[in-house]
C-alpha cells in the first residue's frame, strides 16, 4: 500500500503500478461522481474516462493540498465540459411547463434511499440537474455556477429552485404519506 505523497510522486513518474493504485484508492469515488453528471451510465464512463486521463496527463501540475479533492475538480470539470460539448443534444423543459413548481414546502426524506434519490436527480432537465449537483452536492456558489456554466447567477438561482420544485413534486407523487400540508402553509 503506498502513502498518498509516495503515490502521487509515482504517478508523477509515470510508474504504472502507482497509477493503478491512485485509480484503484479514488476511482470509485470518483465514478460517483460523474454518475450524478452523466445522463446515462455510458455517459458517466465517458467522463470517468476522460476525466482519468486529465488527472495522469497533469499530476504533474498537482501542488499539495487535498488529493481527493484535487481529484475531484478535475472530474467536476471535465463533467461541465462534457455538459457544454453535448448541451444541444439534451431535451431542456420549458418555462411553461415548470413554472407551477412550488419550493416553499420541503418534506422529510426519510423514505427514500440514496439510489433513489440520485434517479430522481438524473431525470432532472439537464440545466437543472447541474446546477442542482453544483451548488447542492459540491457546494458551488450561484456566482461560481453561473460562470461555469456560462449563465447568470438569477439563472442558477432560478434553475435550482425550479430543481428542487420538480423533485418534491416527484417525492409527492412517490411518497404521498411522507408529505403532510401543514395549516396555514
Amino acid at each position: 500500500m503506498y502513502s498518498e505523497k509516495e503515490l502521487i510522486a509515482g504517478c508523477q513518474r509515470g510508474d504504472a503500478r502507482c497509477e493503478e493504485a491512485l485509480y484503484k484508492r479514488y476511482g470509485a469515488r470518483m465514478m460517483g461522481v460523474c454518475v450524478r453528471y452523466g445522463r446515462t451510465r455510458f455517459e458517466a464512463e465517458d467522463i470517468f474516462q476522460e476525466a482519468f486521463v486529465k488527472v495522469f496527463r497533469h499530476i504533474g501540475t498537482y501542488q499539495g493540498g487535498s488529493l481527493e479533492g484535487w481529484l475531484k475538480r478535475i472530474f467536476v470539470n471535465t463533467a461541465i465540459n462534457h455538459y457544454h460539448r453535448h448541451k444541444r443534444q439534451y431535451n431542456e423543459v420549458e418555462y411553461d411547463q415548470t413554472h407551477e413548481v412550488q419550493t416553499d414546502n420541503d418534506g422529510p426524506l426519510d423514505a427514500i434511499s440514496a439510489e433513489e434519490l440520485l434517479r430522481l436527480i438524473n431525470h432532472l432537465p439537464e440545466g437543472y440537474r447541474m446546477v442542482f449537483n453544483l451548488f447542492v452536492i459540491e457546494g458551488y456558489s450561484h456566482k461560481e455556477i453561473g460562470t461555469l456554466l456560462g449563465i447568470s447567477e438569477g439563472t442558477s438561482k432560478s434553475q435550482l429552485a425550479k430543481a428542487k420544485g420538480l423533485l418534491k413534486k416527484q417525492l409527492i407523487h412517490l411518497y404521498p404519506s411522507a408529505y403532510v400540508e401543514r395549516p396555514g402553509i
